[in-house]
């Protein structure tokens, strides 16, 4: 029997409001990632938010504000209220890929998933790196085409389509949801 689970990549202030392109592009994205994410939650679908978190020693970290920072405790590296539920899981990440030294294979494992729904931003980097670890590892892949986002559309559109001819089924929003739906009434 499937087990599926949500992962988000970098759905967290700092990523959200890097500037006024990617604020428009995740403005149009966030009200159809929050009624998936409610609609995943009722079917009983595990959340997990990958949260990058960088030291304070991190070049990254260095000369910029708090609200820009993805340090443990910044306002940057928090997780955007509009998709985060107490229910929801996080695990704290280093550099793009979920699964680069963390306890994400573990906690998959230990939640018996089968299939992971990788969604957040930016496509052509975490989603994508996130995807083809997940395929390494023997999960089988659900990206939704509009459930990531990027600040340019043309990286999103490149990256589904590497994703879908390597690791990763791209299917819809609604067309994943039906799928989920299908898979739990077995």
């Amino acid at each position: 029997m499937k087990r599926f689970c949500v992962l988000t990549n970098d759905l967290q202030f700092a990523a959200a409001n890097k500037h006024q392109e990617r604020k428009m592009q995740v403005s149009k994205f966030l009200p159809k990632q929050k009624d998936f994410l409610n609609e995943m939650r009722s079917l009983k679908v595990p959340i997990i938010h990958l949260q990058l978190i960088v030291s304070e020693n991190d070049p990254r970290s260095q000369g910029i504000e708090d609200e820009q920072k993805f340090t443990k405790g910044s306002k940057g590296a928090e997780i955007l209220r509009e998709v985060w539920e107490e229910s929801d899981l996080i695990v704290e990440k280093p550099k793009d890929s979920g699964f680069f030294n963390t306890n994400l294979d573990d906690l998959l494992k230990k939640l018996n998933i089968t299939d992971v729904i990788i969604t957040g931003m930016q496509t052509q980097i975490c989603v994508q790196t996130t995807a083809a670890d997940a395929y390494f590892r023997g999960y089988k892949v659900l990206v939704p085409s509009d459930g990531v986002v990027s600040t340019r559309p043309d990286d999103t559109n490149r990256a589904l389509e590497w994703m879908a001819g390597y690791c990763a089924k791209v299917m819809t929003l609604k067309e994943i949801l039906e799928f989920v739906k299908s898979e739990n009434s077995l």
